[in-house]
């Protein structure tokens, strides 16, 4: 009978990809290996200690971090099911009238014992699957340290364009302001209009506006920045740097292969996908009979002085065989393969998002570097028709609206200048994000675990 339902069985396996070509190299790569610490690359000591304390310190991480301890614990208590339980009991009873307890028993103790045999491996892949659920869970955490590690650094960023961005209008404020006393004095000498002036103080008063946006988003950032940190917003970060780095080089992209393995995000979508695999092969081996040995030892005794004078034991088996239950056990199978082909297109998607994200970042990059050139070209270009025209209007040979107007374009193209090299910035962020894998943190260093190996794409 054994060697029948064996054969019977269906052999529930996971597949590969649900599309083909996930070879194609990407359409650009550099040659510098990414750090597992990909922040690194910046060569910013004090952006390295803020990730690192937000490693340590953020509550959301924390949170992804004691739902991977809970599913640990799940495996643990899953696995007990392939030992026996054991139980202790004790009695104690008196019975009134005692002459009608005559013969009877008040006292006892004893072990019991209840075993179910894995014919069939219904409990093994059950335990398989709650642990390829955990390992997913842990790769949900370092999803989440991934993810914090690029938020982190894209709000230190973005701050310190910020900041940049304050320091320009505070210096664009002083030149206007300049610029209103010079022609003030002009005006006396009938040499520029009154319009004129009107137009350059409105010109000091935009500016005066972009510096309040600007302090207003360095609060922002701080405050954003703090609560990444774990820590109050109202709390001084104490942050020094004022500068956006220089650009890495491009790193090297690799094969797409390599990238379904390193990321976390897809390890733990092939992990979901495992785990499904392994309850669908628990629900149709539920389908077959079950056999339980069953043990148990007694003393018993009318008083306690003698409660060690006599004991009694059992030991039984049971063979359990499912006969009719309206369906319900296939009907527990077929649900259990819907949600094996939901994680397996899940899993599909999750690669094909994550290719896509990295040539997204490629073409950003691309670009963006192009869109820089043209940006420096044009501030160089307005710088020099600035300062010409400034010329022209000292020595009488044009009217000051022209140069109002240069001026006007030459700190915007510098306002400008900056957002981009903060969006060349962010785009670098996002491509190391996309190409790079899991990290050690604190927790996972001292972490020692009996998870399967994970092996996504084979």
């Amino acid at each position: 009978m054994s060697l029948l339902f064996l054969n019977c069985a269906p052999r529930p396996r996971v597949t590969g990809l649900p599309f083909k070509e996930a070879g194609i190299p990407f359409s650009t790569t550099g040659t510098d290996l990414i750090p597992e610490r990909w922040w690194t690359t910046f060569e910013d000591p004090e952006l390295n200690a803020l990730v690192d304390s937000a490693l340590s310190k953020n509550l959301d991480l924390a949170v992804t971090w004691q739902q991977f301890r809970a599913a640990e614990a799940v495996v643990r208590r899953e696995g007990a099911d392939r030992y026996p339980q054991v139980d202790f009991g004790a009695q104690n009873a008196v019975r009134f009238p005692k002459p009608d307890f005559a013969g009877g028993e008040n006292v006892q103790f004893g072990v019991s014992a209840n075993y179910e045999v894995d014919l069939w491996g219904r409990i093994r892949n059950s335990v398989l699957a709650e642990n390829y659920r955990a390992s997913a869970s842990l790769a949900d955490y370092q999803a989440a340290a991934l993810s914090l590690s690029a938020e982190l650094t894209l709000a230190w960023y973005r701050l310190l364009a910020a900041r940049s961005q304050l320091a320009l209008a505070r210096e664009q404020i002083a030149t206007n302001e300049n610029i209103v006393k010079l022609i003030r004095a002009r005006f006396g000498g009938g040499q520029v209009r009154a319009v004129d002036i009107l137009r350059q103080t409105q010109l000091l008063e935009a500016t005066r506006n972009q510096r309040i946006f600007f302090e207003i988003n360095v609060a922002l950032l701080e405050n954003q920045l703090a609560v990444l940190l774990g820590r109050p917003p109202q709390k001084d970060l104490a942050l020094e740097t004022d500068s956006l780095p220089a650009l890495p080089p491009l790193p090297d992209t690799g094969l797409p292969m390599d990238l379904i393995r390193r990321r976390p995000d897809v390890q733990q979508a092939y992990l979901q996908l495992l785990a499904a695999d392994r309850d669908l092969a628990s629900a149709v081996r539920s389908q077959y009979p079950r056999l339980f040995a069953q043990t148990s030892g007694q003393f018993r005794a009318n008083d306690f002085q003698t409660l060690l004078d006599e004991w009694a034991y059992n030991l039984a088996g049971n063979l359990v065989a499912p006969l009719f239950y309206g369906g319900r056990l296939r009907a527990e199978a077929d649900r259990n393969r819907a949600v094996k082909e939901q994680q397996l297109n899940n899993y599909g998607q999750t690669v094909l998002i994550a290719f896509r994200e990295v040539e997204d970042a490629l073409i950003r990059e691309q670009k963006q570097a192009e869109r820089l050139d043209v940006l420096e070209r044009r501030l160089d270009l307005a710088q020099k028709t600035n300062a010409q025209l400034r010329n022209e209007f000292l020595n009488g040979l044009s009217v000051y609206l022209d140069v109002l107007l240069g001026l006007d374009q030459e700190q915007q193209l510098r306002r400008d200048f900056i957002d981009a090299r903060l969006e060349q910035l962010e785009i670098r962020i996002a491509l190391y994000r996309s190409l790079a894998g899991s990290f050690e943190t604190e927790r996972t260093q001292s972490l020692s675990l009996n998870l399967p190996e994970r092996a996504p794409g084979e």
